[in-house]
């Protein structure tokens, strides 16, 4: 399963790891995921892959 929020489809991004020298090297910088589970309306339980930032989010809709 990739990285990626299932929810707001955030995914990896890549970037430069910058040293003192100001040398460059490729980076990942990956979504901080937490695997939550969602209760549905037929009373199974699934689990998501969620960046904490939506997860947040949707804790303050409620």
């Amino acid at each position: 399963m990739a990285r990626r929020c299932l929810v707001s489809n955030k995914g990896p991004m890549v970037g430069n790891r910058v040293s003192h020298a100001n040398n460059k090297n490729k980076r990942r910088l990956l979504p901080n995921l937490h695997t939550i589970h969602i209760r549905l309306e037929d009373g199974t339980r699934k689990k998501l892959k969620v960046a904490a930032s939506t997860l947040r989010t949707m804790r303050k809709s409620k």
